[in-house]
């Protein structure tokens, strides 16, 4: 289970065989191209089309007439230079600026990653995942629940590089045993030796932003020209609902809009918590929100990369503790796709789920957010697998399992085709007799090793079989696939000299004294 993804195995996945020549010589290999998809799922709307205008106007009509407390006092300046009016830290928005910074902002977004062929586009109609992200624990069947650490945060790594249906670093999982003025370096070095994949960066704070673009800039080879031109890494903005952006989330946009890095809007709000309890009102003030970040990054830089978000589900009204994957979160994912068709722009939404084990509830959970999703049309979906406790856990088998309900939605992405060679009038139809069979036809031979999707961790065999096996449930087996992965994992292009450049950045401001987190 040693090579990475696009290493001489089918995309997406691992092959099921015998260890050695069997496996290795068994021809022909399916390949099905899971690093760059397009959505092949039409669009359902949660509300009709007026009632989808009447809550972006209500949207529009809070921030101009209610307004956005924005903590950070340079982030009230630029609204104010763009039109704004600003009350204290109040800040009233009109409807011609953000319309304004809707035709800016960019429709499609070429994102660069460490290898060209994992670029990925961010526009509407194009599809990319990410792992459960920004846990402060981790979880596995062999060690148990624990806090993230180094070691966690680089098998994390190594897992999502393996799948070629994760296309962007996640925020991964709380590596508590770095300090925080010293984390970030070593989350971007993790990130670009470990991974090809598109980084993401925290905002938290100018400075250490700024250390994780030159890391990135000057491990890639880049100008400054060269980096600020395309978007090399992200950032995650979360609104903090209801209306109010704090200092790092309002520096992060400004800093990353400055350079032409990538922001992704996200408000987070729980139905009956911090927004309102019905969807509707929770999607206006979400909506709301999110138009105004979006604002703010177009009056830095017009035309700087920026993605629409949303994170909206409910809480349990018996405790108060979120919950995901539920019938109000489904609903809520499909009415902030109308919002950001609305706006035009690409969009990100979110799984997840709130069980404390990798169960049947965190099944369930996951694939009914998962779903509302992509039925939503969204361009990104984050929290797409691993994420439990309701984002305090990232759990390794629940990785696995989850990827392997990723592979199968790649699959379908792939779509279908009704040729010739596929209908099988030759070949398959007319050399079976009635009440014969098909196992043994021209187009069956020809295929049998590559048509059907093989999965990584479901298991097909009869009862007998599983039991002669180990009897062993979905759990068990992802924990030996995780291990095969994280023992055999390769760095993917490791450039020596650049990575040498790189520890001896990251030593110097070591010994500078590191960048704390600012708030």
């Amino acid at each position: 289970m040693g090579k990475a993804e696009g290493e001489g195995r089918p995309s997406g996945r691992r092959r099921r065989g015998r260890a050695g020549g069997d496996a290795a010589n068994a021809s022909p290999k399916r390949h099905t191209n899971y690093r760059q998809l397009r959505t092949p799922f039409p669009t359902m709307n949660a509300f009709s089309e007026d009632e989808a205008h009447n809550i972006h106007d209500a949207a529009l009509q809070i921030l101009q007439d209610m307004g956005l407390r924005v903590l950070l006092p340079e982030a009230r300046q630029i609204f104010a230079k763009g039109g704004a009016r600003v009350d204290d830290d109040m800040v009233f928005i009109g409807r011609d600026m953000v319309e304004a910074a809707l035709d800016s902002a960019p429709k499609s977004i070429q994102c660069r990653a460490g290898a060209r062929d994992r670029d990925i586009e961010l526009a509407l109609g194009t599809l990319a995942f990410q792992a459960g992200a920004g846990a402060p624990h981790a979880t596995d069947l062999e060690r148990g629940r624990r806090p993230g650490s180094a070691s966690d945060y680089i098998e994390y790594l190594q897992l999502t590089q393996h799948y070629d249906v994760f296309h962007m670093i996640s925020p991964q999982v709380e590596p508590q045993d770095v300090p925080t003025h010293l984390r970030h370096y070593f989350t971007t070095e993790a990130q670009l030796i470990w991974s090809d994949k598109f980084p993401f960066t925290f905002s938290r704070g100018t400075p250490q932003v700024m250390d994780c673009f030159e890391m990135i800039r000057d491990y890639r080879g880049l100008s400054d020209d060269a980096f600020q031109a395309a978007p090399h890494t992200y950032t995650i903005i979360n609104t903090n609902s209801p209306r109010t952006l704090d200092i790092p989330m309002a520096r992060g946009v400004i800093d990353f809009a400055r350079l032409g890095q990538l922001s992704i809007v996200t408000p987070f709000t729980l139905m009956g918590a911090m927004a309102p309890i019905t969807v509707a009102g929770a999607v206006t003030l979400s909506h709301a929100e999110a138009l105004a970040t979006i604002t703010l990054s177009q009056l830095v830089r017009a035309g700087a990369p920026i993605c629409y978000g949303t994170f909206t589900s409910n809480v349990d009204m018996k405790s108060g503790a979120p919950a995901f994957g539920t019938p109000a979160h489904f609903q809520a994912s499909l009415a902030a796709g109308q919002m950001a068709r609305l706006t035009g722009l690409p969009w990100r939404c979110a799984a997840g789920s709130a069980s404390n084990s990798n169960d049947v509830q965190a099944a369930n959970e996951n694939q009914m957010g998962l779903w509302g999703c992509l039925m939503a049309g969204s361009t990104v979906i984050i929290h797409a697998a691993g994420w439990l406790e309701g984002g305090l856990t990232v759990s390794y088998e629940k990785l696995i399992t989850d990827a392997e309900v990723l592979n199968m939605v790649a699959e379908l992405c792939a779509g279908a085709k009704a040729g010739p060679d596929e209908i099988g009038l030759s070949g398959a139809i007319n050399e079976v007799e009635p009440q014969g069979h098909f196992f043994a036809t021209s187009q069956t031979m020809a295929r049998y090793n590559t048509e059907f999707y093989e999965p990584i961790v479901h298991d097909y065999a009869n009862f007998g079989t599983w039991t002669e096996r180990g009897a062993q449930d979905a759990n068990q087996r992802a924990t030996a696939v995780w291990k095969g992965i994280v023992a055999d994992q390769k760095q993917p292009g490791l450039d020596m000299e650049r990575w040498g450049d790189l520890k001896a950045f990251v030593a110097k401001r070591t010994k500078d004294g590191g960048a704390p987190p600012e708030s």
